[in-house]
């Protein structure tokens, strides 16, 4: 297999470039990304702008079996409480089997829609009963095994989950599948890393929230992920919901960004999933950690969390990324469109995620993205740049919503103008191509797999 690709026009981290000869070794790494390189013959041409893959850093890969199922009023007032009661029936139900085909079918549908690695932030642990499978890790092998298949790079997070709400409330019946101790947690991490290892992977640590993580047991897990590995990432869902940031208040008397700085070493490991609602302090402070918010755009949307405050994050230099978490939609040029639509109805203003650097918005964000992304995936996976996976998306110059246009252009079509995948031309992961044409190769058997497994799901009692 050759380990080079031609492209006329390229997505370098310092911005566009032409004529860029890409290399990468036998480990998938990149070379050699040299512009103006005379277009050799012996290679591989790519049929379009070549553009670095997309992380996708916040993912629950089994709630994508039931995306559209939930929209419906089933309260007088429906809020993410009343959906997360919908998910918890629905994740009372999904045994191994199903999720390793749900999530499948899902690391396809990623790679195709521009996405080349997920961190799966897994929280779906013990049998329908609470109880530890005969094999503790069986359904994290279940991911393992299906993002091997898929071919996508993986970043798995293990969920510890030990309360229901702040002050160490009692877990209920519906979260029992989540629960985990401590020392629990701790095996299952040791059990775990040689595997990820194996399949070039990263492990990191997801405490859920703070309402499901007492001080305690945050220290703890901390400190025993640190004696595993001392730079493996560290997710944490936080600030989603106001109803959440007035419990934390009325627990500790302080928001929870402002709680969780004062109380956790949060650098650049660390990953807050959404932290929709801060107030300036807390802008301020986290951006200055080098954390990544881990924004969701598509989800939050469905979810009516609310809207970050992305220019806030940027004045202070704030890292972020995208994630399609809850799998409404499973696309990676959708969450950008999204996140700067969110931005222009908040501010009522135009093209608010470029500036003086950068004027083209999609170039901008999916340099932003990548960056963060890759930071909160804790691999190397930050862009077209030697030291770098050969992880990149080849755009198809010949669709009608990008022919005849420049490089820059043809992103922007395909982030706001296109029908996003249609697109999309090639991906490749590690240096080998994962999508041709558009199309993964198991495409047809991984959606026949995750069909069968939600039609088993909505069937059970």
């Amino acid at each position: 297999m050759s380990r080079t690709l031609f492209a006329a026009d390229a997505l370098l981290p310092e911005g566009w470039a032409r004529d860029v000869l890409l290399e990468w070794d036998a480990e998938g790494q990149l070379t050699r990304t040299a512009p103006a390189s005379t277009p050799p013959t012996d290679v591989p041409h790519a049929a379009g702008p070549v553009i670095p893959g997309m992380p996708n850093l916040h993912s629950h890969a089994f709630q994508r079996a039931f995306g559209g199922l939930t929209e419906f009023r089933g309260a007088a007032q429906d809020s993410f409480w009343s959906w997360r009661s919908l998910m918890y029936r629905f994740a009372a139900r999904i045994g191994p089997e199903q999720v390793e085909a749900i999530a499948t079918w899902l690391y396809v549908e990623m790679l195709e829609a521009g996405y080349t690695s997920v961190c799966e932030f897994h929280y779906l642990h013990h049998d329908l009963d609470g109880r530890p499978y005969a094999d503790d890790a069986e359904l994290a092998l279940a991911l393992l095994r299906a993002a091997d298949r898929a071919g996508i790079g993986l970043t798995l997070l293990p969920v510890l989950y030990q309360a229901s709400g702040f002050g160490d409330k009692a877990p209920g019946p519906d979260q029992r599948r989540f629960v985990r101790s401590t020392d629990s947690m701790l095996r299952l991490l040791d059990r775990l890393q040689p595997l990820c290892e194996a399949q070039g992977g990263q492990l990191g640590l997801a405490p859920h929230s703070l309402r499901a993580v007492p001080p305690d047991g945050l220290r703890a897990a901390l400190a025993g992920l640190n004696a595993i590995d001392a730079a493996a990432p560290i997710h944490i869902h936080i600030a989603e919901q106001t109803a959440e940031v007035d419990a934390c208040i009325e627990w500790s008397g302080q928001r929870p960004v402002a709680w969780l700085l004062d109380h956790a070493n949060v650098d650049a490991r660390w990953c807050l999933v959404h932290a929709t609602h801060m107030d300036a302090d807390e802008y301020h402070r986290a951006a200055a950690t080098g954390a990544v918010a881990g924004l969701c755009p598509t989800t939050e949307a469905n979810l009516g969390d609310g809207l970050f405050d992305l220019a806030r994050w940027r004045d202070g230099d704030g890292v972020w990324g995208v994630g399609s978490d809850s799998h409404i939609c499973v696309n990676a040029a959708e969450e950008l469109m999204l996140l700067e639509y969110g931005q222009r109805l908040s501010t009522r203003q135009r093209n608010v995620t470029a500036d003086a650097a950068q004027p083209q918005v999609a170039t901008a964000m999916t340099l932003a993205a990548v960056l963060g992304g890759a930071r909160a995936s804790g691999r190397l996976i930050g862009g077209l740049a030697p030291g770098q996976r050969a992880d990149f998306v080849v755009l198809d110059a010949s669709r009608p919503a990008l022919a005849g246009l420049g490089a820059a252009d043809m992103l922007s079509s395909h982030v706001f103008a296109s029908h996003r995948t249609s697109a999309i031309d090639a991906v490749w992961v590690g240096g080998r191509p994962v999508v041709e044409r558009g199309t993964h190769p198991i495409h047809s058997t991984a959606a026949a797999g995750f069909v069968a497994a939600r039609t088993r799901l909505l069937d059970s009692p």
